[in-house]
């Protein structure tokens, strides 16, 4: 399997993984030229250019997307029309009306798209997924994506006119949250009322209350917020009609454990059941035997779960309605906003 990857930041993490899992690196694609040199080093085979169009005709099978976040749906639309698979970072759209055009892009393709969720993949939300039969139907479900940061470097990033974080919504970078409230539910985010968290500072960080499909209701944190265990953060917890299942909120390898619980009224004895389950490690045959870190799980399988996909057909791993609909949450989100924190329906793809 051949592919492309435009956007060096994380872009080059990516490739660097797609190399040792076995997917080629034929051609990279950045407009910085120190971006482009320090690829070179890290992958001299690699064809450079500066022109991501230099890459629809290359005879690629499949394109990784990071560049700049809002910037994705018109090259993603672009690469299904010649027939390359898609694996898109971040977002999928700006808005709805690329939503639409990359829904129906994709409709129309040979190709796929796949929204390179990693964190639907990690490992306390595979093993959440696996509790979730004994805790019941989802009541309410909360997801948090939040970095902890300094004054200065957040101020560097959202207060920075030239970075991407500095031009999009608070609401926006939601996907890392709402993927897995979406995947683990199965349902469909109907509506969403957004808050700043901080009026002094409204750009920093938002909550976002979604109601659902089922009529559950589901809760995000996104942004920079301080007190996080780690830089990164990512904390799930679904509370169900029989109990609750959530990660745990700690350092290191604790971080990606998950506490169960079911009440004592849903058991014979009448005695509530509490346990903290550890996920088992990544099969290591993924990865030639080359241990991988927790946090690396979720990128591991979601580069393979994209070869398989490519390669075999197997559906992606979030495929093109979730990752639109995902996005379109963030969009609306703003709306909300915008309005003074009204409820505003979340536009439907299609």
């Amino acid at each position: 399997m051949r592919v492309g990857v435009v956007g060096l930041g994380m872009g080059l993490h990516l490739a660097t993984w797609c190399e040792r899992l076995g997917i080629r690196v034929e051609a990279v694609c950045d407009r910085n030229p120190a971006s482009l040199s320090k690829a070179g080093e890290v992958l001299p085979n690699a064809r450079r250019v500066s022109d991501w169009r230099d890459l629809l005709d290359a005879g690629l099978d499949g394109v990784i997307l990071a560049n700049d976040f809002d910037e994705h749906a018109p090259l993603a639309v672009t690469f299904l029309d010649h027939g390359v698979h898609v694996l898109s970072e971040t977002v999928a759209c700006a808005d709805e009306e690329q939503g639409r055009l990359l829904v129906e892009a994709a409709d129309r393709s040979s190709a796929t798209y796949s929204l390179a969720e990693n964190y639907v993949l990690l490992p306390h939300v595979r093993l959440i997924r696996e509790a979730l039969p004994e805790i019941g139907r989802v009541t309410l479900i909360e997801a948090d994506y939040l970095h902890g940061m300094s004054p200065e470097g957040v101020d560097g990033l959202i207060g920075d006119p030239g970075h991407w974080r500095g031009t999009i919504a608070p609401t926006a970078y939601c996907t890392h949250s709402l993927s897995p409230i979406l995947a683990l539910t199965g349902a469909r985010p109907v509506e969403v009322t957004a808050l700043t968290v901080d009026t002094a500072a409204p750009r920093q960080a938002s909550v976002m209350a979604v109601r659902l499909s089922t009529g559950a209701l589901a809760i995000t944190r996104n942004g920079f917020l301080q007190g996080e265990p780690d830089s990164h953060w990512s904390w799930v917890s679904v509370r169900g009609e029989r109990g609750l299942v959530e990660s745990v909120r700690a350092q290191g390898d604790r971080a990606w454990s998950v506490r169960v619980r079911t009440e004592g009224w849903t058991h014979a004895d009448g005695r509530a059941r509490e346990e903290v389950r550890v996920p088992p490690h990544l099969d290591g045959t993924l990865t030639g035997g080359e241990p991988v870190g927790r946090g690396a799980e979720g990128t591991v399988l979601l580069l393979r779960a994209f070869r398989d996909t490519v390669e075999l057909g197997a559906p992606p791993a979030t495929g093109v309605r979730e990752a639109v609909v995902a996005s379109l949450v963030g969009v609306a989100g703003a709306h909300s906003l915008a309005r003074g924190s009204v409820p505003v329906p979340v536009p439907d793809p299609g």
